[in-house]
């Protein structure tokens, strides 16, 4: 896949700088790291190493990447290695989009205490889809979730959101059956916005009541008790938006729609149209009009396009990708293999390393093959940070235009 011609790297290192000292003072400790990761990502800042085709010679110079989560350039690379180890936990069933959304006063606040109701959220939609998957009049059975948190909308705006993957179906309650919910239906939308909007009341108020969150600026009032139950009163009383998808087609889509979702960024470089003078021009979707009008293009200006980009940089240590239910790391591995048991299917196991895979004389290899003849590529040095190669990278071929008018 060819590079980009425009990536968040080169607004940054152009404007980055000045956009630092503009904002001094207001600028996360943890959005100051992102910022220097993604300016000295694939640098000689990183170093990197040199790769050589071992059947015509040409040479490339690969610079090491920064491997921050908030990295467009990097995220490709941790997804793939995310869903190879996915893939042997994926049941032969049907599986399910479900994606929770907070309403605007919550989204609001939440730009404020973004570790607490992140959190909440990730934890009350968990919640609420094993509740109801319990509960016998729905399903009655234990169900595994993949959640996943995103937090922009498709300008970059401010939009926290909850991404779910949940199987069509689960164990039964005593253990003995796999229990499949209907071919396009999971469970009830109406019921699991009541019980999540419930849920997250729920869990903001204990938060508020802990001392737990902060208000600054114009929600500076909600620190008292009383106009912070005032807030969320009008919230109890309308519905909160909650999308069910049907199934898709199989593991194999299930694990290329999971690509599109796990490791995403708040822009992707290959959005990115122009960068000049004017500021930034990116496309977006407008989910609001229907089909190719859907596809729009907007122009913020650079200082406007790095604010939004940043304010999606989460608390250090956050974990947006979570796992519930079947799926919980302390006991997955067991739950899948009683699954595949009552589904009467063998267990999906990794392949064992051959010896030649991991003998140690073998050269190391760069993923891609070679460019000019297909061949591999072969490692032949490797330079630290900051410092520049000894070999050099064959020259690309010089392309003469000759005018014909």
């Amino acid at each position: 896949m060819s590079r980009p011609v425009l990536e968040v790297a080169d607004i940054l290192r152009d404007h980055g700088s000045a956009w630092r000292r503009a904002n001094a003072g207001h600028v996360s400790l943890d959005q100051l790291k992102v910022m220097s990761a993604i300016e000295r990502c694939r640098t000689a800042a990183l170093g990197g190493h040199v790769a050589r085709c071992e059947d015509c010679a040409y040479t490339v110079i690969a610079y090491n990447s920064c491997r921050n989560r908030h990295c467009p350039k990097c995220q490709a690379a941790a997804a793939k290695q995310w869903l190879a180890e996915r893939e042997a936990e994926l049941l032969p069933v049907g599986y399910f989009h479900v994606v929770f959304t907070l309403p605007g006063p919550i989204a609001d606040i939440a730009y404020q205490n973004k570790a607490v109701i992140y959190d909440l959220m990730l934890r009350a939609s968990a919640e609420t889809v094993l509740t109801i998957a319990a509960d016998p009049k729905h399903l009655g059975a234990r169900i595994g979730i993949t959640a996943v948190l995103h937090t922009w909308g498709s300008a970059m705006t401010h939009h926290p959101h909850v991404h779910m993957i949940v199987p069509g179906g689960g164990i039964s309650l005593d253990g003995r059956r796999w229990l499949s919910c209907r071919p396009s239906f999971l469970l009830p939308v109406p019921v699991l916005s009541r019980l999540f909007r419930g849920r997250v009341l729920q869990k903001l108020r204990a938060a508020h009541k802990a001392n737990q969150l902060q208000f600054f600026g114009r929600h500076a009032h909600l620190a008292k008790p009383k106009a912070f139950a005032a807030y969320l009163a009008p919230l109890r009383k309308i519905e909160w938006y909650l999308y069910s998808k049907p199934p898709f087609g199989g593991p194999e889509a299930v694990l290329a729609y999971l690509s599109r979702y796990t490791h995403r960024v708040a822009i992707s470089n290959r959005r990115l149209i122009a960068f000049n003078n004017n500021g930034v021009t990116f496309s977006y979707k407008d989910y609001r009009a229907d089909g190719r009008a859907r596809y729009k293009r907007m122009t913020l200006a650079t200082d406007e396009f790095i604010r939004r980009f940043l304010i999606h940089v989460l608390p250090h240590g956050f974990h947006r990708i979570r796992h519930y239910g079947l799926f919980a790391n302390g006991n997955r591995a067991a739950n899948i293999a009683r699954a595949r048991e009552l589904l009467a299917v063998p267990s999906r196991t990794k392949e064992p390393e051959t010896a030649e895979a991991t003998t140690t004389d073998e050269p190391r290899a760069l993923p891609r093959p070679c460019p000019c003849c297909g061949g591999r590529l072969i490692i032949i040095e490797t330079f630290a940070r900051g410092c520049e190669p000894k070999h050099r990278p064959t020259p690309a071929p010089v392309t003469i235009r000759i005018d014909t008018s």
